[in-house]
């Protein structure tokens, strides 16, 4: 289902170079219980969230415009933890002159709605590593601030690999695969460590936890992933402070009914969040559902593309490390039809799962903004400029979900 997209233009009605005060009604919030009015001040920031009917905390400004959403959702925008590049650009293989294309990728995700996300980098030299991380470290520190409100902003790095099972390996590549033990880790994390925010690895490869502990020990998440892991040595991981999943149902083992195995130890477990790439080729919707249930929606389960570097561009073959990719309908396979990924938006996810009615509207929703912000520990509320939040929108008679930035909604009038 195709996104909405937006114009990357200023939020709210301005008058005179200032913004106007904005009253919006009648609007559902994710984690909110019914209807909500939020008043937005003429800085666009929101100053105040309170019930419909409840009375304004403070005199209304006589400028004051209205927008009525009836009964929309209106919510954060999303964060995708696992990406690996857009617009032909692999984050693995970033040179230093692409400080600018790194930039027209952030302001492109925004426009699909991406508020922040993880550059991830997929299992390659620890030479490519270390210079990817450089460059990344150093985009950070001088990311444009005044493109900023219409721009992704880049949270840190998430590393899928090199510590991963040679059996689960997928699509890494098998020469590039790494021990894992706390020699290795220094290699690779090099002098960039606090850049890297995320790491997937397997845990039977540390059978120790000293890997794992050390990792923890940087203020890195740890996530378990592309691992033959039984349910005993991911719940060790666990017990080490391992909090997450990598694209759940992929490249580890499926459940089985006398041994459930990482992702079933994950299932149980209050303190684990598992991602999960909804396009409809890595998971049946069946085994979604399942997941979501036995997760408690967004709980435990949170939303990624997993999107590859021709993510914005046609179906075609591509350039992917040495090898070729094939993308179809949005679906990236190596020639020997290993599934390599997608370069499906993140929110595509969030409107698949409403039309396979899997959950309901605001499930989906929090999968994709609230979730992955919570596996990560970012803020979770809406105090942020109002040019950030998305409006959701249900066509009830064909099931489709649209959204488009607030940004480019106009204020109407009247209650």
């Amino acid at each position: 289902m195709a996104n909405v997209m937006t114009k990357s233009t200023p939020a709210i009605a301005k008058t005179n170079d200032r913004c106007t005060n904005l009253h919006i009604i009648n609007a559902r919030l994710p984690g909110y219980a019914g209807l909500q009015q939020i008043w937005i001040d003429s800085q666009g920031k929101i100053s105040q969230i309170l019930p419909m009917g409840a009375a304004f905390q403070h005199f209304p400004p006589p400028d004051v415009q209205v927008l009525n959403l009836a009964e929309d959702w209106l919510s954060l925008g999303g964060v995708d933890l696992q990406i690996n590049g857009a617009l032909g650009l692999p984050f693995t293989d970033l040179e230093t002159h692409d400080f600018a294309f790194l930039q027209k990728i952030c302001q492109f995700l925004w426009q699909q709605g991406v508020d922040a996300f993880l550059p991830t980098l997929v299992t390659t030299s620890v030479e490519n590593i270390q210079r990817s991380l450089s460059i990344i470290a150093d985009f950070i520190q001088h990311q444009e601030p005044s493109v900023a409100p219409f721009s992704a902003q880049m949270l840190g790095v998430h590393l899928e690999g090199p510590f991963l099972n040679p059996e689960k390996r997928g699509a890494h590549p098998a020469e590039y695969l790494l021990p894992l033990t706390i020699e290795q880790v220094k290699r690779v994390l090099g002098d960039y460590a606090e850049v890297v925010k995320l790491i997937t690895l397997a845990p039977e490869l540390d059978p120790d936890g000293k890997a794992i502990s050390y990792l923890k020990s940087l203020g890195i998440t740890v996530s378990l992933g592309h691992s033959q892991a039984t349910a005993a040595q991911a719940e060790q991981a666990f017990d080490l402070g391992a909090s997450m999943v990598t694209h759940a149902f992929n490249a580890m083992p499926g459940l089985h009914h006398r041994e459930p195995g990482l992702l079933g130890a994950a299932l149980v477990h209050p303190a684990v969040q598992c991602g999960l790439i909804a396009d409809g080729e890595h998971i049946c919707p069946t085994m979604i559902q399942l997941l979501l249930r036995a997760s408690c929606y967004e709980k435990g389960v949170f939303l990624v593309s997993d999107a590859l570097a021709p993510l914005g561009l046609p179906d075609g073959i591509y350039p992917w490390d040495k090898r070729q990719i094939e993308v179809k309908n949005g679906t990236a396979r190596l020639p020997n039809g290993t599934l390599a990924g997608t370069t499906l938006p993140l929110l595509v996810g969030v409107q698949n799962l409403v039309h396979w009615r899997l959950c309901q509207v605001e499930n989906a929703i929090a999968l994709a903004t609230i979730a992955p912000r919570q596996a990560i520990s970012l803020t979770e509320n809406l105090s942020q400029p109002a040019t950030q939040l998305l409006h959701w929108h249900l066509n009830e008679s064909t099931g489709e979900l649209t959204w488009q930035r607030l940004a480019s909604q106009k204020p109407g009038s009247g209650e």
